[in-house]
């Protein structure tokens, strides 16, 4: 058998210990066991991470429904910005 150390906010392993004690009740090993749950869970819910040789390639044609120009964006966010702190003062 395996073991596995890791570091978590207390607020997450107060919050993951209560919960593991209500479902797998007040006994030895009710930790492991919904640690053990967690990860088969997690496992099994098909997340991919894929591989990307090249992140160009990856967000190329991303925008292609845009008909502004580079430009004319760059000045749209410029306004949108100085505004946005403007109406912080």
């Amino acid at each position: 058998m395996g073991f596995i150390k890791i570091k978590l906010p207390d607020k997450i392993e107060n919050s993951f210990r209560k919960t593991a004690m209500e479902i797998f009740g007040y006994r030895k090993g009710a930790i492991s066991s919904a640690v053990q749950e967690a990860i088969r869970n997690w496992e099994s819910s098909k997340i991919k991470i894929k591989h990307i040789d090249d992140p160009v390639e990856a967000i190329s044609g991303l925008l292609s429904h845009v008909k502004k120009k580079s430009v004319e964006l760059q000045h749209e966010v410029g306004g949108i910005l100085s505004e946005k702190y403007s109406n912080r003062r």
